[in-house]
Formats: C-alpha cells, sequence, structure tokens
C-alpha cells in the first residue's frame, strides 16, 4: 500500500560528525500528557534554525545524517519525535488512539514551544520528509508565527489521483484494506505490512480521507485546514526527489497548489547530486546535498525573518 505517505522501517547507518553534539533529553510535552523526547543538533555557529519532522513510521534519530550535515552549515538542527515511536511515552492500541487533531494542537505546538527555547534567536524554518512535510506545512499553516520558511523532502499530497498508476491502484486497495485492518487489530501493524509503524486509526483514518478527496481535514478540529493553508505565504523549498515513486512531482504540486505562497523554489534531485539512488529514502543515508540545497536557499532569501514571534 504505498503512497507519498508510506514509510520504511528504521534507516539504519545514521552518523553525527565528531565535532557536533546531538542532545536529547529535553522533554516536549502534549496538553493530554504525551510526552516525547526532542533531538537537537546544534550548529557552532548557527544562523538559523530548522524544526524536522520525520515521515511516517520513521523514528528521529534516523536523521541523525541529516542533522549533523545541516549543523556543518550553520543551520541547528531539532528533530521531532512522532507520537507513538522512539522515544514516545505512549504507543498505539485499541484503547489509544489519536489522530491529526492531537498531532496539530498537542504535540507539534509542544515541540515548537521546545524550539522556541533550544533555538531562541535563531530564525526559524519549518520541514519534513514525506508526511513529516506534509504536517510541517499544516502546522506553519495553523501557526504561521512559528516559522519563517518551509522545506519539503519527498513529500507531497497523497491523493490518489496525483500519483501514477501503480501507486494510485495501490492506494485504492489501501482505501478498502486498512479500515478493515484497524478495526480488527485496534491499530495499523506497520511493520508487518511494510507500511509505516505501528500506527493509530485516527492517524489513518485522517491520511486516506486525503488519499480520497485530496484535502486536508481533521476530525476533532473546527478550523479548515484547506483554508488555513490558502493563507500560507512563507517562502518553500521542495526538493525533489527524482526517482520517488511514492512522491512523484505530481503530487508535491498538489501539495503546493494549496498555498498563498507565489513562487515556491522547486529542486529536482536526481542520483548524480545525491551519490545514491534518488528515491524515498536512499538520500537519508547521503544527505549532504539535501544540507547544501537548505543552506543555499536560506541564503538566496532577500529579506530573513529575526525569528518567530
Amino acid at each position: 500500500m504505498p503512497a507519498s505517505g508510506t514509510e520504511a522501517p528504521h534507516v539504519a547507518g545514521a552518523r553525527i560528525a565528531p565535532h557536533l553534539q546531538c542532545r536529547t533529553g529535553d522533554h516536549a510535552r502534549a496538553a493530554d500528557g504525551a510526552r516525547v523526547e526532542t533531538l537537537l543538533v546544534p550548529a557552532s555557529e548557527p544562523r538559523m534554525g530548522l524544526v524536522w519532522l520525520p515521515a511516517l513510521g520513521v523514528p528521529a534519530r534516523a536523521y541523525l545524517a541529516l542533522a549533523s550535515q545541516l549543523a556543518g552549515q550553520g543551520i541547528s538542527t531539532l528533530v521531532h519525535e512522532w507520537r507513538g515511536i522512539g522515544s514516545s511515552s505512549v504507543r498505539a492500541s485499541r484503547g489509544v488512539d489519536w489522530g491529526y487533531a492531537q498531532l496539530l494542537s498537542g504535540d507539534l505546538p509542544a515541540t515548537a514551544a521546545s524550539a522556541a527555547s533550544q533555538l531562541a534567536g535563531l530564525p526559524l524554518c519549518w520541514g519534513g520528509h514525506s508526511l513529516g512535510g506534509q504536517l510541517a506545512t499544516l502546522h506553519l499553516a495553523r501557526r504561521p508565527q512559528d516559522g519563517s520558511g518551509l522545506v519539503l523532502v519527498g513529500s507531497g499530497a497523497p491523493y490518489w489521483r496525483a500519483q501514477r498508476p501503480p501507486i494510485a491502484a495501490a492506494l485504492w486497495a489501501a482505501m478498502a484494506g486498512v479500515p478493515v485492518l484497524t478495526a480488527a487489530m485496534g491499530f495499523l501493524p506497520g511493520r508487518h505490512i511494510g507500511f509505516g509503524g505501528r500506527e493509530a486509526r485516527g492517524v489513518m483514518r485522517d491520511w486516506l480521507r486525503c488519499v480520497r478527496t485530496g484535502r486536508y481535514h481533521a476530525d476533532g478540529l473546527v478550523e479548515d485546514l484547506e483554508a488555513a493553508l490558502s493563507r500560507l505565504n512563507h517562502p518553500v523549498l521542495a526538493l525533489h526527489l527524482r526517482d520517488d515513486a511514492f512522491g512523484p512531482r505530481s503530487a508535491l504540486d498538489h501539495l503546493l497548489g494549496k498555498l498563498a505562497t507565489p513562487s515556491p523554489s522547486i529542486v529536482m534531485l536526481g542520483p548524480d547530486h545525491l551519490q545514491a539512488p534518488a528515491d524515498h529514502f536512499a538520500w537519508m543515508k547521503h544527505p549532504g546535498r539535501v544540507a547544501a540545497e537548505v543552506d543555499g536557499w536560506w541564503a538566496s532569501l532577500p529579506h530573513k525573518a529575526e525569528g518567530p514571534a
């Protein structure tokens, strides 16, 4: 059941440069008590901060290589941990459920508060990989004061009409099969079916709605997420991976088309740029070009905000 929200298990091989220090232990706690440890890789002479949201089912530590490369470019990076994975204090089960509403109204604001403390004084951008990019976009649409820009890698809306035929067919199968499986198990056993991790029923329900309609909605939130997206006009860097079956350019265009940003910067990266396959996950082990693109994009902006209000 691949889609632009499809994620692999933990990506091994992440390494951090020896002169850089990864800090953990600062807890981001949501209003309902769920907590995670944020992961910070600070630059020695930071020029900006980046709050990074992982792909579905991928732990924060899988992005240590990226955060290390970014820190080497002067970008202090705080990596969010998703509820239900890694350091999270909760796990999805029949009795424990959540959806986009809890992520957007509880977990991401908690990480935003952690970022405001740990990256104080720096202009902040938000970004993410795959579903992480989508939710970073939604967060800034709801709380534009939390950041000065948006960085997307391998991201795009999972709308079935914006996918290539093989993936579109798999999404139709997911629309039929995932609700049955989550109803039977109480959660999605993603590790066993090659789709995400142990995912909450509500997250899958909200994701499948976007698969079906192409529109973002979160059960439990009264606000119109599509209207919020239409007002977001932050600078955007979107890195499109040439051979990414799960995040084709059409899916990226569908997401960017919802925003008010007049001219998002879209860069296509191929194997020659990455020195690795230009697919959904291989870049994570070879993130040097991605970090360089983020650095160059930020340096090119004519006016950089001093930091979140």
